[in-house]
This record gives structure tokens, sequence and C-alpha cells, in this order.
């Protein structure tokens, strides 16, 4: 027998939702008082594993990149794409593989733990998306370099605003770029 209770009120979804919880800010905005309790940093920390021996026999290098591109959405990436890089860049690795997340808290700016929570996704998808490149038998390193939404535009993730922020047509400017994976696995930019 079911039972009639009316329209399920769900309260987070309303748009001013946090507008009376008193820990909301501090949540966002009050950065963690001890590093040791920051996710990334602890991941960026980690030493990384050992490549392979034997590369694993891969496909092209489109369905390669198709490959890279589900692995990195299945582990939580909101957009992927790859770029190629110069010889200066990332270690005379060729490609980058560049993961960016939807956010709607800017983490340059949200210092908190709820603000910094795209940038632990991040850390999480590219940790364990190098790890698995090795894997395969092929190099991979997360670098951490300060032009990533310029590599996110010439990865065709989106366009460079008048601010130098990354703007996409699904998120707009909402989106955290994470360090990039610099690889040797034969990958379509």
């Amino acid at each position: 027998m079911a039972l009639g209770l009316g329209r399920l009120k769900l309260p987070w979804r309303t748009a001013d939702s946090h507008a009376d919880d008193p820990y909301w800010d501090f949540f966002i905005n009050t950065p963690a008082a001890d590093l040791a309790n920051s996710v990334p940093d602890i991941i960026r920390q980690a030493a990384e594993g050992n490549i392979f021996p034997t590369k694993a026999d891969i496909h092209t290098p489109d369905i390669t990149t198709t490959h890279v591109k589900e692995m990195a959405r299945y582990l939580g990436a909101d957009m992927v794409g790859v770029a190629g890089l110069g010889p200066d860049e990332s270690g005379g690795l060729p490609f980058a593989v560049v993961c960016a997340f939807r956010t709607d808290h800017d983490p340059r700016v949200a210092k908190g733990i709820g603000g910094q929570v795209p940038v632990q996704n991040a850390s999480f998808v590219t940790f364990v998306l190098s790890a698995w490149i090795r894997e395969l038998g092929f190099r991979a390193s997360v670098v951490r370099a300060h032009d990533t939404e310029r590599l996110a535009v010439r990865a065709k993730l989106g366009t460079l605003d008048r601010d130098g922020k990354l703007t996409t047509p699904q998120y707009g400017t909402g989106v955290y770029v994470a360090d990039v994976i610099g690889t040797d696995l034969p990958l379509a930019p």
C-alpha cells in the first residue's frame, strides 16, 4: 500500500540553502590549520610507482586517447583533453593529459575544505590515471605547471577570458584545471 505524503522537499536543492547555515562560510573559506589534514598535499607527496618493464600492446593513438579519456571520466574528471608538448615542456614528455573539474567555488579564492573539493578530486584522478599509464609500461608524471589553463585551451577544453581564466561551453568559468599528466604514451592531441 502506497502512502501519499505529498511532494518530497529536499533541503539542499534550493539556491539559498546555505544562507542560514552559520558554518558554511567557514567550511568554504577557512583553510586547514594543519596541511597534514589536506588530501591534495598528501597525494602530491606520495611517491610515483615504477614503470612496468614491458610496454602493453596498445591500439592506435586515437583509440588510446579515447581509453585515457574514458578512464579519467570514470575516475571523476568532468572534462578531459590531450595537448602536445614542446621539447622544453614537461621534461621531454610529448603529451599532456589535461583534466578539468566543475566547481561552484574557485579554489584559488575559497581556501576552506569545502572550496578545495575540486582540488582533492583532481589530485586523486591525476594520481590514479598516471599510475595506470605507468602500469601500461609508459612514463607518466603529474606536472605542477602554472599554465594549466593554457594547456586546457590547447587540449580544446575551452577558451581563456579577459582575465586568463578558462571558460568552457558546459560550465562557464566554474572549472578547476588539475595538474597535468606528462606522458610518452602515444596519444592524439
